[in-house]
Formats: C-alpha cells, sequence, structure tokens
C-alpha cells in the first residue's frame, strides 16, 4: 500500500513538474516574440530619419507631414506594453503613408537612388514586422490556451502565470485589410 502511496505521488510531482515547465517555455517563447517585435520596430525608427531626411531634400514645404512621421516614430520608440505599442505602431503606418504620398509628386525623388534603397529597406522592415508580430501572436494563443485549459489553469494560478495580450491590428486599419482592393485600368 505504501508503494502506490509513493507511486500515485511521483505521477503528481512529475505532472506538476511537466506543466510548470511547459508553462515556463511558452511564456519563454512570447518574451522572445515581443523581443523580435522590438528589435523590427527599432530597425524601422533608425531607418525613417533617413527617409525623411531625403524626402525633406526634394520637398521642403511639407512640414507637417516630417512633423507627424517623426512624431509618431518618437512615440513608438517609447511605447511601452503591447498596447501602447500597437497604437504607435498603427499611428506610424498613418504617417509613413502620407510620406510616401508626398514622395509620389515628386517624380525625381521617386527615380533617387538612396530613396528607392531606403524605401526597399523598409518595406522589407515591415514584412519582418508582420512576421514577428504572427510569431508573438501565435506564441500569446499557445500561453493563454494553457492559462485557461485544465488542468494547467489550476496551476497556472498557483505559479503565477497570466493571460498576455494579443499584438491587435486598429480597427480602422482592419476594415482596410478587410475591403478588397479596387483595381482600374484606364
Amino acid at each position: 500500500m505504501t508503494w502506490i502511496i509513493i507511486a500515485v505521488l511521483a505521477v503528481v510531482v512529475i505532472a506538476l513538474i511537466v506543466m510548470y515547465n511547459a508553462l515556463v517555455r511558452a511564456g519563454v517563447r512570447v518574451d522572445e516574440a515581443w523581443s523580435d517585435i522590438t528589435v523590427q520596430l527599432k530597425r524601422r525608427a533608425d531607418l525613417i530619419p533617413n527617409l525623411v531626411n531625403t524626402v525633406k531634400g526634394y520637398a521642403k514645404h511639407e512640414s507637417s507631414v516630417f512633423e507627424e512621421v517623426t512624431k509618431a516614430r518618437s512615440a513608438v520608440v517609447n511605447a511601452t506594453g503591447v498596447q501602447a505599442t500597437a497604437e504607435a505602431e498603427n499611428m506610424l503606418t498613418g504617417a509613413l503613408k502620407s510620406l510616401f504620398a508626398v514622395a509620389e509628386a515628386y517624380p525625381d525623388l521617386k527615380a533617387n537612388e538612396n530613396f528607392k534603397q531606403l524605401q526597399d529597406e523598409l518595406v522589407d522592415t515591415e514584412d519582418k514586422i508582420q512576421a514577428a508580430r504572427r510569431f508573438y501572436n501565435g506564441s500569446v494563443r499557445d500561453l493563454n490556451i494553457k492559462v485557461k485549459t485544465v488542468p494547467y489553469n489550476i496551476f497556472a494560478g498557483m505559479f503565477g502565470f497570466k493571460e498576455r495580450e494579443f499584438f491587435e491590428v486598429e480597427e480602422a486599419e482592419q476594415a482596410a485589410i478587410e475591403k478588397p482592393t479596387d483595381v482600374k485600368f484606364e
């Protein structure tokens, strides 16, 4: 009888260790994914001053656009937490759209090799940010599932594991994503 009790206790202890380690792994994946997002946001933030300065040389009278981009970039760099970073990220995306709209009005700028290179690097960085967001949200999903499901939910609270926030797209941006592209041939 003593051996049965010891065996049951050993199974329970092993199950606790396995669940705890699974929760730790899921939490570390979320932290790693968030780190990937911040690295890519920093990379983009470092590219933006060069891009703005290149456009400034051609469009000196568009100062409000440059101020908007600079303000949005600063908001991203100084944001803390998932929600604040997501809001700042959405603001910067809108400001960059305005900057590229200004660039469209200057054919010499669009032909400038430095501008093209910066634009290509920014597009590459945007793709990496999207990939990092997907990885982060997938990691958050996995952790949140563990935190909410039995038997992990019982031990998650005891071990201090909590749900994490998803990196969400702004509602206006979501509507633009869901809207079909309007193609016109003239």
